[in-house]
């Protein structure tokens, strides 16, 4: 019996993410040099600032983009049987929390905290902890491939990225300046988004080898049916 995922050509979602995805790395890394968005301190402001004021629309592309990128490449995964139940639910949490950045622009700290921002902090953090850990879980399936140990690799530094920041917090009572002015709080959170994006490309090229590979999913096939025969 031919099943959804088995007529999925894994190379086609797995080269779309992955290629969608590194055309939002160059947009993004285009607007820190092109007006009106690079009047933002990529070292000091956070990378939602983009999304704030003239020429936001293009970030929110990136954004949703990005999205894309991810709902390809699981597509890919899936089609290979290289993904399980629990990491589909932790690419769903990114998903949804990148959406929700988008609709819930972050808090306008010149006027003071708002819903909006409240919903848009606690929708990215949940995204940018899930996206590592789904990729975790991924290549811990997959030990020994190459694009397992990236992933790996870029799946450690996206969550390396939040040590400077609960250290921050944690000193906070005994530092002189408030903790997001005591990190180049900019400065990790694009170096957390660089590396959660190679996590989807690597994912992507992942199932692209796997199937360039012919490697056979691990999913349990029906056995054919006996024939019998009489006389």
């Amino acid at each position: 019996m031919t099943t959804v995922s088995s007529r999925i050509r894994p190379s086609v979602p797995g080269t779309a993410g992955a290629v969608t995805a590194l055309v939002v790395v160059a947009v993004v890394g285009l607007m820190h040099l092109v007006a009106p968005w690079n009047r933002h301190d990529p070292v000091r402001r956070t990378i939602s600032e983009y999304a704030v004021g003239p020429g936001g629309w293009l970030f929110d592309v990136a954004v949703l983009g990005l999205v894309a990128a991810t709902v390809a490449v699981v597509v890919a995964l899936h089609a290979r049987d290289l993904v399980t139940p629990t990491a589909i639910v932790l690419f769903a949490v990114w998903c949804v929390g990148l959406v929700l950045v988008v609709v819930f622009e972050k808090t306008n700290w010149s006027i003071g905290p708002s819903v909006s921002g409240s919903i848009h902090r606690y929708a990215s953090l949940a995204a940018f902890v899930a996206l590592p850990a789904a990729g975790l879980l991924v290549a811990r399936a997959h030990r020994g491939a190459r694009w397992a140990t990236w992933v790996t690799v870029f799946s450690v530094l996206a969550l390396a990225s939040f040590l400077p920041i609960i250290g921050a917090i944690a000193l906070n009572p005994v530092l002189a300046t408030p903790w997001y002015r005591a990190v180049p709080l900019g400065l990790i959170e694009r170096v957390l988004s660089l590396a959660e994006v190679m996590v989807v490309v690597v994912l992507g090229l992942g199932a692209v080898r796997s199937a360039s590979r012919g490697r056979s999913p691990r999913r349990s096939v029906p056995a054919p049916e006996a024939t019998t025969t009489t006389g």
